[in-house]
């Protein structure tokens, strides 16, 4: 038989919307501090000058600016106060969290509870203005030397005084949008830097889409191709919600325990292991390991002449890493297998758990308590990765090779749609519970009002 929050739970439904106050007010917020940050892509950094900037940003697609430019909502091509985003915040979380993993030091701040977690976030905003000050640095000089060597004078007036300028806006944006974030985590809907890297990826699909149907009308792409693309990304999009929902519960069984009545009741429980437990860590990390030396070698100057054994190197790195090329495509394919395990080692420790579960009474049927419980987890969990990594892999390479295969003149990854429909899921899946715990509300009132009465 269900019990009342299950009935609650299947019965839900949005009519009940308009009477939930806070949750409106979460939304609104929620929905401001998106619009605030769309407005801030659109602020140049002082001393750039956009006309210029646009053209030199097309000679240098094909890196991993464009990763990074999709992450920010176009801010990078446009070189705005907040052109980096929220990928230095992200980049140094990761670090923490390894290192909290690795070092014995952070794994004992770790440990100390909500103390130990400010300390980590503390580190967390050093490590983001050091990587914000050290990419500001080098994109400040970047910049100059593109005006230098291509003929496009992107700065007006290059020098040190413009280099210090950039370098104090992005820190200053990227730190804005990290208190951003944090704002709308603790007073809106969903995780608040999530939903801005969404924001961002939202803000470029009017784009995707508008060159995808302008190159429809100019001929270079068919009209049957653009229906494959269109029901391609449907297909990757039902493919997502399924996995990224998958999960394999194992059963926890504690002791009988005596109740207030005198009987004697055993309780049981599910440890819910997500087939995907890395999430969108593995492409980005693999992506961004790829394109990290053609991205180099862009900076390094467009013309690299084959004289010399750096040249030839470089030629041929660029040549090999290309966008669909099969080594491209293998070690893109490697990388994400491989991240997808490390880092699904380095979020779930077996033996913690198996230490809880010892310590709390709780046991897994048929598995002794201790080393055997941690060797089953370890187990289990091996096993949903290789599917959870043949998954990942799946659906980022589907994407590069309809890309290099079709000729489509622009970028659409894999990536970009686990981080949208994962945020998307997540935030629906907050405003549910804030509608269930409205409606618990209710309950609790009536039964409080018809205690009175009697």
């Amino acid at each position: 038989m269900a019990s009342r929050a299950d009935q609650l739970a299947s019965n839900l439904s949005l009519a009940k919307f308009s009477q939930a106050t806070d949750l409106k007010k979460r939304l609104w917020f929620t929905l401001g501090a998106l619009i605030v940050f769309r407005f801030l892509s659109f602020v140049p950094l002082p001393g750039v000058d956009p006309t210029a900037l646009s053209q030199l940003y097309s000679q240098t697609s094909g890196g991993i600016l464009d990763i990074f430019n999709t992450f920010s909502g176009g801010s990078l091509s446009r070189m705005s106060l907040i052109a980096l985003g929220v990928m230095p915040y992200i980049t140094a979380s990761i670090v923490v969290q390894l290192g909290a993993s690795l070092s014995p030091k952070l794994a004992a701040i770790k440990k100390e509870g909500e103390s130990g977690r400010k300390k980590l976030n503390q580190y967390t905003r050093y490590g983001t203005v050091g990587l914000t000050a050290v990419q500001g640095y080098f994109i400040a000089v970047g910049l100059e030397s593109f005006g230098a060597q291509s003929g496009v004078q992107a700065v007006v007036d290059p020098g040190m005084l413009f280099r210090v300028a950039a370098v104090v806006s992005l820190i200053g944006g990227t730190m804005f949008l990290m208190w951003l974030g944090e704002q709308i985590t603790s007073r809106g809907i969903g995780n608040g830097v999530s939903l801005i890297i969404m924001a961002g990826i939202v803000a470029q699909l009017p784009v995707t889409l508008g060159n995808l149907f302008k190159s429809g009308r100019e001929g270079s792409i068919s009209g049957l191709l653009i229906m494959l693309i269109i029901v391609l990304a449907l297909g990757l999009v039902l493919l997502i919600c399924y996995m990224e929902r998958a999960q394999r519960r194992v059963l926890i069984q504690y002791p009988k325990r005596q109740t207030r009545q005198g009987i004697m009741q055993a309780d049981r429980s599910h440890l819910p292991l997500k087939v995907n437990t890395a999430g969108v860590i593995p492409p980005i990390f693999a992506s961004s390991l790829l394109l990290l030396p053609l991205t180099i070698s862009q900076f390094a100057g467009q013309t690299v002449a084959g004289e010399s054994r750096l040249g030839d190197f470089v030629l041929t790195l660029n040549q090999y890493l290309a966008h669909g090329s099969p080594v491209y495509m293998a070690l893109y394919g490697l990388g994400i297998v491989f991240f997808c395990f490390f880092y699904t080692a380095v979020v779930f420790n077996p033996e913690e758990t198996a230490d809880n579960l010892k310590r709390n009474g709780g046991f897994i049927p048929g598995i002794r308590p201790g080393k055997n419980t941690e060797n089953y987890l370890d187990y289990v969990l091996t096993r949903i990765t290789v599917i959870g990594a043949a998954y990942l892999a799946f659906i980022c390479l589907v994407p590069e090779f309809a890309i290099a295969r079709a000729g489509i003149p622009f970028y659409l990854g894999g990536t970009s749609l686990l981080i949208v429909v994962n945020v998307t899921v997540d935030t629906v899946t907050q405003i549910q519970s804030h509608l269930l715990a409205h409606q618990y509300g209710d309950l609790i009132k009536k039964a409080k009002l018809k205690g009175r009465m009697r």
